[in-house]
């Protein structure tokens, strides 16, 4: 068995969406004063690599801890968007899923993950067109990821793309990282959000896992 770790880290210099607070790891708590190490972490839900719960969008939307656990777990596949990289990603893609095989999750290797940590990630990324999210979200699915920022333009004041898929009850994983071992290839997707009460989204640890 291989895993591969898909998140990116978590730290005081993780990029964060434009606008959004950077997180805020503090020494709450050190061996020599109180004879154990605990930090405090200040950061928002949708931190790094995360997950979007319909309640991110929809003001009756489900929220994370309103699914069972076992939708965060399933097989995927991985669909090569690279040649889309800082463009749209059309429709046309899903005709290289393979035939008469279903997977809970499709994630889509942009590449623009190597921007992480520079601005070019927030300038030179790829997101699904309006016709590929209704598409998706015709499908049996649990959810969709991408190695980028977002699903939608950051200009996309109706995050329609968001909007189509929360609305179908299809989660929505961003941020993602080592896409690119993983192409053609079939596996399975562990993306465990915190137990977090009416969480509208959550930081994961998403990892791929391979026979």
């Amino acid at each position: 068995m291989q895993i591969i770790d898909l998140s990116h880290p978590i730290s005081e210099n993780t990029p964060v969406y434009p606008g959004a607070p950077s997180p805020v790891i503090s020494e709450m708590c050190t061996i020599e004063k109180h004879g154990f190490r605990e930090k405090k972490l200040t950061l928002t839900s949708h931190t790094s690599t995360h997950i979007d719960a319909p309640a991110h969008i929809l003001k009756e939307g489900s929220f994370l801890d309103d699914f069972p656990v076992s939708t965060f777990y399933g097989s995927a596949y991985v669909l090569d968007a690279s040649a889309d990289c800082n463009s749209c990603i059309d429709v046309s893609i899903l005709q290289a899923l393979p035939q008469n095989q279903s997977f809970d999750f499709i994630l889509f290797y942009t590449g623009c993950s190597r921007y992480w940590g520079n601005k070019d990630y927030f300038d030179k990324y790829s997101y699904p067109t309006d016709e590929l999210a209704k598409e998706l979200s015709l499908k049996n699915i649990k959810g969709i990821g991408i190695d980028a920022i977002s699903v939608d333009a950051l200009d996309a004041g109706d995050l329609h793309v968001h909007n189509v898929l929360l609305s179908s009850n299809i989660i929505i994983i961003e941020n993602l990282t080592n896409l690119d071992k993983l192409l053609n290839k079939s596996f399975q997707l562990a993306c465990f959000p915190l137990k977090i009460h009416h969480a509208d989204g959550s930081p994961v640890r998403a990892v791929a896992i391979l026979d």
